[in-house]
C-alpha cells in the first residue's frame, strides 16, 4: 500500500491535471510543475524523493525511446548539421558560460560551477516537444527542439562526468586528452550500441508474428540499448535514440501493421503518463531541495543570488549563440543555420530551451565533495522550474506576436490528397497486374474501395457545389448508422445468452474497429475553403508543368460542361489548361475530368475551386 497508494495518486493527479489544463488552454507540463511545487509545502502530501538513478535509467530510456520512434529519420539527417550546433556545441557554450560567471562572481570553486554548467545545459526532450507540438511551431523547428533534446543529454552527461572526475580526482587528472578521449568513446559507444540493438531487433520483429510480442519487445528496447552502452562507456542516451530512429524507420518492413498500430497506441500512453508524471515529480522536489540548501555555509542571500545569476545565464546564451552563429553560417551558405532558419524562426528556437528531468537527474548525482553542493541543486531547480515557467509560458505568445507559423492543414491535405494518388495509381497497376484470372465482382469491388478512399482525401479541399453532402461524408454517415444497428443487434444476443463470449469478443472487435476508423476520418473531415497552395518540399518538376499555363480561359465557368448539358450535380471542378474545359472530380458521379484526359491526352488540370491553385499532371503524377 505504501508504493501502490503514491503511485495510484501521481497517476490521477496527471489525469486531472492535463485534463484541467485542456479546459483552460494552457501548457499541462506548466500547470503539473506548479502543482508539484505548491503541493511539495503542504505537510499532508508524503515527500517523493526523485534519485539520479531513477530517473537516469528507469525514466530517461523510454522516454528518449518514445521521442525517438516519433522522429523522422529523414528529417533528422536533412538537418544534422544545425542540431550537432545545438546538442553539442551549445551545451559546451551554456557549460563554460555558466561555470565561468559563477566562478567568477560566487565563492565557488570552477570544478563545481562548470558541474552546474554542465546539469544545466541540455534543453529537455520532453518540454521541447510537448510545449512545441502544442503551441503549434512549423515542422522544422520542432524537429530541431527533437533532434537537440535528443541528443544534447549525452553530450551534457560527458561533461558532468569530467567535471566530477575533476573534483573527486588529484589535480591534474583532467586534460584535454582525457575530454577528447571521453567524448569520443562515449560518441563511438552509443553509435555502435544503438545500430547493433536496432539491427538484431528488427530480424527478431520480422520474424515474430504476434502484435502483442512485438509490442512488449518494444518496451524492453530502451533499456536493451542504453545498459549495454553504459556498460561499455558508450552514451547510453545516444544508442537509445539511434536504436529508436533506426527502428521505426524500418518498422514499415520488419514489422506488421497490426503490430505497428498496437505499439503506436500502446506507447503513446506510456508516454503520456511519463512525460506529464515527470513534470509533477520535478514541482514535488521543490521543498526538499530548499530545505536542503538553507544549510548552506554560502548563506540564503548569496544562494539566492546564485541561483537566479545561473537562470540569467542559461536565458540569455542560447539566444546569443544561436544568432552568432547565424551570421557565419549564412555567410559560409551552411543553409541549415543560415539561410532556412530565418530570423523569426531563429527567436523561438532560442527561447525554446526549457530544462527539464535531466537536468535534476544530473544535479542529484553531482558528487558529495562538490562545493556547496546543496546551492548548486537548488540552482538547478530555479534553472528548471524558470525555463519551464518563463519560456514555456511565453512562448506561444511570442510566436502569435511573430507570426510563426505551425503546419497548414490546407497544404498537408493537398500533400495527403496526392500521396494518396501516387499510391492508389501503384495499387490499381498492381491490382491490374494480378487480377486477370481474378473474380470480376471481387477486382471491381477492390477499385471501388480504392478509389472511395482517395476521393474522400480530394473532397477535404474545398467548398462543394452548394454545401452538398460529399459522398464520403454520405458513406460515413449511412455507415456509422448502420454499426449502430448492428452493435445493438450482436448486444441483444450477448445478453440472450445465445453466443459464446469468445466469438462475441471477435464479431464486436471487428465493428469496433471499423467504428474506430470512420470516426478517425470523420475528426479529420473538416473541408478547407481557404486558399490551397502545395508546400515547397512537395512541388513536382516536369516538362508537362513547366510548359503548360498557370490559367486558361473557361468554356463554362459555371461549372462542368457535362454535367451541365446533362443535369448532374459535381463535388469539386477541374480546368484544363490546355484548352479550358471544366470537368468534376473523381468524387463526382460523372467524373468529366478524368474522362476528358483519357479523350484528350491533355496533361495538366488545375483546381477551378475558389483560392486553390494547384496544378496536376496526369502523366507523370506530380503537382505543383
Amino acid at each position: 500500500m505504501s508504493v501502490a497508494l503514491p503511485l495510484v495518486a501521481l497517476a490521477l493527479t496527471v489525469l486531472v491535471g492535463t485534463e484541467v489544463a485542456h479546459r483552460l488552454k494552457v501548457s499541462a507540463p506548466l500547470l503539473l510543475t506548479v502543482v508539484g511545487v505548491v503541493a511539495s509545502f503542504l505537510p499532508i502530501v508524503p515527500q517523493v524523493q526523485l534519485s539520479s538513478e531513477l530517473v537516469l535509467v528507469g525514466l530517461l530510456p523510454p522516454l528518449l525511446f518514445a521521442a525517438a520512434i516519433g522522429t523522422s529519420l529523414v528529417d533528422f539527417r536533412a538537418n544534422i548539421q544545425a542540431i550537432g550546433f545545438l546538442s553539442v556545441a551549445m551545451v559546451v557554450v551554456t557549460a563554460l558560460s555558466v561555470g565561468v560567471v559563477i566562478w567568477a562572481i560566487f565563492p565557488v570553486p570552477f570544478t563545481s560551477a562548470f558541474a552546474l554548467g554542465a546539469v544545466v545545459g541540455p534543453p529537455d526532450a520532453v518540454a521541447a516537444t510537448s510545449i512545441g507540438r502544442r503551441i503549434g511551431l512549423p515542422r522544422r523547428l520542432v524537429t530541431l527542439l527533437e533532434g537537440e533534446s535528443l541528443v544534447n543529454d549525452a553530450t551534457a552527461l560527458v561533461l558532468l562526468r569530467t567535471a566530477t572526475v575533476a573534483i573527486t580526482g588529484t589535480a591534474g587528472s583532467v586534460t584535454a586528452g582525457y575530454v577528447t578521449v571521453s567524448f569520443l568513446e562515449s560518441l563511438v559507444g552509443g553509435l555502435v550500441v544503438g545500430v547493433v540493438v536496432a539491427a538484431v531487433l528488427g530480424q527478431v520483429h520480422q520474424r515474430v508474428e504476434s502484435p502483442v510480442v512485438n509490442t512488449a519487445l518494444s518496451f524492453v528496447t530502451p533499456y536493451l540499448a542504453y545498459l549495454p552502452a553504459e556498460k561499455i562507456h558508450g552514451s547510453g542516451v545516444l544508442a537509445v535514440v539511434v536504436a529508436g530512429l533506426l527502428i521505426a524507420h524500418n518498422a514499415p518492413v520488419q514489422q506488421t501493421a497490426s503490430g505497428r498500430l498496437q505499439a503506436r497506441i500502446n506507447w503513446s500512453t506510456v508516454q503520456f503518463l511519463l512525460e506529464n508524471v515527470v513534470f509533477l515529480l520535478i514541482g514535488l522536489q521543490a521543498a526538499r531541495i530548499v530545505r536542503d540548501a538553507g544549510v548552506s555555509a554560502l548563506g540564503g542571500g548569496v544562494a539566492t543570488l546564485l541561483c537566479f545569476a545561473t537562470l540569467a545565464v542559461v536565458l540569455l546564451t542560447r539566444p546569443m549563440w544561436i544568432f552568432l552563429v547565424r551570421f557565419p553560417a549564412t555567410w559560409l551558405d551552411w543553409r541549415q543555420l543560415g539561410s532556412h532558419t530565418p530570423p523569426k524562426n531563429a527567436l523561438i528556437l532560442s527561447w525554446a530551451g526549457m530544462r527539464g528531468v535531466v537536468t535534476l537527474a544530473a544535479a542529484f548525482a553531482l558528487p558529495a565533495q562538490t562545493a556547496s553542493r546543496e546551492v548548486l541543486i537548488l540552482a538547478a531547480m530555479v534553472v528548471t522550474a524558470g525555463t519551464l515557467l518563463l519560456q514555456g509560458s511565453t512562448l506561444p505568445a511570442l510566436t502569435r506576436r511573430l507570426d510563426v507559423r505551425g503546419p497548414d492543414p490546407r497544404e498537408d491535405a493537398l500533400q495527403e490528397a496526392r500521396i494518396l494518388q501516387v499510391a492508389a495509381n501503384a495499387g490499381l497497376a498492381e491490382l491490374d497486374r494480378l487480377g486477370a484470372g481474378a473474380d470480376g465482382g471481387t477486382v471491381e469491388q477492390l477499385r471501388t474501395r480504392l478509389e472511395r478512399r482517395v476521393n474522400a482525401a480530394w473532397e477535404r479541399l474545398g467548398p462543394t457545389q452548394a454545401e452538398l453532402e460529399t459522398p464520403s461524408e454520405a458513406y460515413r454517415r449511412l455507415r456509422l448508422q448502420m454499426l449502430a444497428a448492428e452493435r445493438r443487434a450482436v448486444l441483444e444476443i450477448r445478453d440472450a445468452g445465445s453466443a459464446d463470449h469468445e466469438v462475441l469478443d471477435d464479431v464486436m472487435g471487428a465493428l469496433d474497429l471499423e467504428e474506430s476508423m470512420l470516426d478517425r476520418a470523420e475528426d479529420r473531415n473538416e473541408r478547407l475553403s481557404s486558399p490551397v497552395t502545395v508546400p515547397e518540399d512537395s512541388r513536382g518538376d516536369c516538362e508537362h508543368l513547366q510548359s503548360a499555363p498557370r490559367h486558361a480561359a473557361p468554356r463554362t465557368p459555371e461549372g462542368c460542361e457535362e454535367c451541365l448539358a446533362r443535369g448532374m450535380t459535381w463535388v469539386h471542378l477541374r480546368l484544363c489548361l490546355a484548352c479550358g474545359h471544366v470537368g468534376c472530380c473523381d468524387s463526382s458521379e460523372g467524373r468529366h475530368a478524368s474522362q476528358h484526359y483519357e479523350e484528350t491526352g491533355h496533361p495538366v488540370m488545375r483546381s477551378f475551386e475558389a483560392g486553390e491553385r494547384w496544378r496536376w499532371c496526369f502523366v507523370d503524377e506530380l503537382m505543383d
